[in-house]
């Protein structure tokens, strides 16, 4: 536990590998548009709660992997003593027609580099261990404690500076945070519309 604070407070985070294809801004919104690289997840699917709660509870589980609930001991002090990987984890947000999230929610983190090759079996069988494509994204950064309606918020913003030229799915985004709890300042958030 400690290993976690520490590094929450004095880590950089290991981010899902992109490349910027380019830039825009439109209505004061800066946004980009990605490559990312393809790789392996852990996630967790929470049904039936508030977006805010169901992303606590998937966090919180996920941190427990990380910090060492799988079939590799090493794994958690590794990924403690380096600091690698999103710590805070994505969310995989679908949205109702109304633009509210649905109480239906994924959250998952990439798995660090070094353990590619061979991730680590969680041992909590609500954890599932995904093959993720390569995408390319639309995003958009904020800052501060992200909430459902945050992310929902930058969403529409989103949605409105990329107009009617770009093309996305439009029965999901992802909402990004890549910092923990503890971090009270400089914090990173993003959405992510997939590109069709």
């Amino acid at each position: 536990m400690l290993g976690m604070i520490k590094n929450s407070l004095l880590s950089t985070v290991e981010t899902w590998p992109y490349r910027v294809l380019s830039k825009g801004e439109k209505e004061q919104l800066s946004y980009e548009e990605r490559t990312c690289e393809g790789g392996w997840f852990a996630a967790v699917e929470v049904v039936g709660k508030p977006f805010d709660e169901a992303s606590k509870e998937g966090a919180v589980k996920l941190l427990k992997y990380v910090g060492g609930t799988n079939d590799k001991v090493c794994f958690g002090k590794v990924m403690m003593a380096v600091a690698v990987g999103e710590r805070v984890p994505s969310r995989t947000c679908t949205a109702e027609t109304d633009g509210s999230l649905q109480q239906k929610v994924k959250v998952s983190l990439r798995i660090p580099s070094q353990f590619q090759d061979n991730p680590p079996s969680p041992s909590d069988e609500s954890i599932k261990i995904e093959e993720r494509q390569g995408m390319t994204i639309y995003s958009t950064q904020f800052g501060g404690y992200a909430k459902e309606v945050d992310y929902v918020g930058y969403a529409a913003k989103l949605k409105t500076a990329l107009g009617s030229e770009a093309t996305y799915r439009k029965d999901f985004y992802f909402c990004n945070g890549y910092d923990p709890p503890m971090k009270p300042y400089g914090r990173r958030n993003e959405v992510w519309f997939v590109k069709e």
